[in-house]
């Protein structure tokens, strides 16, 4: 599945979501994952849901989106797009959760993770 970073570097995870400026994209699944990408937010206008939009819009094939901070109107978005958001609240290197996420893949998912797998089919990520 394809999941997006908010990462200056590529390194860390250290950039709020309404202010990055590009996403990592990588690719992530039990035994195998590798950096796919880095997708660029172009300008958008100054309307603060024009910007949320444009970064939702340009991650609709991630399954989840690892940032250090979310607002609220922003996590809405992503989840309507069926996008789970994940907040950090700190800085957190890429690989260690690169490297937990495919230790909870091989594991059995929690059901909010096995939607975000299958977010093609999931109609929101609330339903049990």
């Amino acid at each position: 599945m394809k999941i997006a970073f908010t990462t200056k570097s590529g390194e860390i995870i250290d950039q709020h979501f309404g202010m990055s400026d590009s996403f990592h994209i990588w690719e992530i699944g039990p035994d195998e994952a590798h950096y796919l990408e880095t997708v660029t937010v172009g300008i958008h206008g100054d309307d603060e849901e024009d910007k949320i939009s444009a970064r939702a819009d340009l991650l609709t094939e991630c399954a989840i989106v690892y940032t250090m901070q979310i607002g609220g109107p922003a996590a809405a978005k992503l989840v309507a797009r069926k996008i789970h958001p994940m907040k950090t609240n700190t800085e957190v290197p890429v690989a260690e959760i690169v490297g937990k996420l495919q230790e909870v893949l091989r594991g059995t998912p929690p059901p909010w993770l096995r939607k975000a797998m299958n977010k093609d089919q999931a109609t929101s990520f609330l339903e049990d």
